[in-house]
């Protein structure tokens, strides 16, 4: 069959024109991103086209789309200058905005970091818990906002791996709890803060395209500087020892593993390692942060999977905290716990919507036809926007409760033509997350540890309705994760 030619997709694109991204900026603002986007597909179908000030964007939640641009048809696609432009400020020629060789070679210098032996190293997670749960008051005396705390130790336990030590806002929060130190901002502290700032504004740069340049305001532009300037003395000191021949002797002697030691191995060029480093905060600290947070948001809801998870959890952890029984392993292999997170990262993917550019006239499998069922052409510099939110929530893949929280729907999946290209929270095909396995187990480690911490968790006083707040992922929004965690 062949596919429909150019002039067929610029037709599509007529008859299901959407309005400009400054609607979806409203749906931002208004925290309903996710749904906003989730919606158009239930109005138009599964893949469909649109315009913005002239520029065609074809836009799907088809697995079979997905695996074609991600794997079987990935030489055909390229990151989006749509995505590049708007992100380069902050995260430079980092492995999320690059390609070719460029990508190529930065994935070489970062998978050996994620080897095994580099996950399974679980000491510098529980030193962190027990700083979190030092700033959690016990249900009684009122909520936490865990989503809050679940990004700061995230990014403590990431900048751990990355630099050898930490940045320590969970230190400072305590210190704050306790009224040990004054209100003066601490360097870490200041860096995660600018690093927040820095993305609220490149995801506002995203979907304004083209037009990206036009948002660059001093308050990003400031916090940009922070955070260049933070990982920058990392960067330095370890290309300084680099240099002087001390480094591989400062990574024999070491305890603590340093991520950034490890890679100024292969290169000293600071401006290469300050964008490795900084595409890898955002992603372990978001993903993990983020997947947390809406976990804790869902099992209040459900105390029924809050039971079920703690009977798992004591079985094979047990009740107290003993650290010959949390291992790799041990968190791989408990069943309902995966699940759970499965299930959240279904709900709730870190990041909802991504794009691609197909830099060769090509085709995707689905979405041409009167049903939608033919294969479409995709002419040169056609860009392709996809909601792995949307097509995890599809009832004709999940069934009818789709849109509910049932980790045992993970019991028995069904197969199906698309078998594993269905449920995307790490993206797919060469450009896979690296880091799945550590995100996984930094998050099975921090629930089994909460669920040894404390009793039972009640919901606090969050907002009645869901909100999703958005930079270049998505988190808990509204007034955040409040949840009362009772010791007794």
């Amino acid at each position: 069959m062949h596919p429909p030619q150019g002039e067929s997709l610029q037709k599509l694109a007529r008859e299901k024109y959407l309005t400009t991204n400054l609607r979806a900026l409203q749906q931002i603002k208004q925290q309903n991103m996710p749904e906003f986007v989730r919606a158009n597909y239930e109005e138009f179908g599964h893949t469909f086209a649109y315009s913005v000030l002239g520029e065609t964007t074809v836009t799907t939640r088809e697995p079979l789309n997905m695996q074609a641009f991600l794997a079987t048809k990935f030489k055909d696609f390229a990151i989006s200058p749509a995505k590049n432009g708007p992100f380069f400020p902050l995260l430079g020629n980092g492995i999320f905005v690059i390609d070719n060789h460029g990508w190529e070679y930065s994935r070489a210098l970062l998978r050996p970091q994620f080897a095994r032996n580099q996950i399974t190293q679980l000491e510098n997670m529980e030193e962190h818990f027990q700083i979190l749960a030092d700033c959690i008051p016990d249900g009684a005396a009122g909520s936490a906002e865990l989503q809050e705390l679940f990004f700061e130790l995230t990014i403590d336990s990431a900048t751990h791996f990355l630099f050898g030590e930490s940045c320590d806002t969970l230190k400072h929060r305590r210190s704050i709890i306790h009224e040990a130190v004054g209100r003066e901002i601490p360097r870490g502290a200041a860096f995660a803060k600018a690093f927040n700032e820095s993305q609220t504004h490149m995801f506002t740069r995203f979907f304004l395209k083209g037009l990206h340049q036009w948002h660059n305001p001093k308050e990003f532009k400031d916090a940009v500087k922070i955070c260049q300037e933070f990982i920058d003395k990392y960067v330095y000191d370890a290309v300084a020892l680099a240099k002087s021949g001390k480094l591989q002797g400062e990574v024999e002697k070491s305890k603590k593993y340093n991520f950034l030691h490890a890679i100024a191995k292969d290169t000293q060029d600071p401006v290469i390692l300050r964008d490795a480093v900084m595409n890898l905060l955002l992603a372990g600290r978001d993903t993990t942060g983020s997947l947390l947070g809406w976990c804790f948001y869902l099992l209040v809801r459900n105390p029924d999977v809050q039971a079920k998870l703690r009977r798992a959890i004591v079985a094979d952890f047990g009740a107290e905290y003993d650290p010959d029984r949390i291992t790799f392993e041990s968190l791989k292999n408990c069943k309902y716990l995966r699940w759970v997170l499965d299930e959240t990262l279904r709900l709730y993917p870190t990041v909802p919507i991504n794009m691609r550019t197909a830099i060769a006239d090509t085709t995707l499998p689905l979405g041409g036809g009167p049903d939608g069922k033919s294969p479409i052409f995709v002419p040169k510099g056609t860009n392709i926007e996809y909601s792995v939110y949307a097509m995890h929530r599809r009832s004709d893949i999940y069934g009818d409760d789709a849109n509910w929280f049932r980790p045992d729907r993970w019991e028995n999946r069904p197969k199906t033509d698309a078998f594993g290209w269905e449920y995307l929270p790490f993206n797919g095909g060469p450009r896979v997350c690296l880091g799945q396995q550590f995100a996984l187990t930094e998050a099975g480690y921090t629930v089994v540890r909460m669920f040894q911490q404390y009793k039972r968790f009640e919901s606090g006083e969050m907002d009645p309705f869901i909100k999703c707040f958005s930079t270049l992922t998505t988190c808990v929004g509204g007034k955040g994760c409040l949840v009362r965690c009772y010791k007794e």
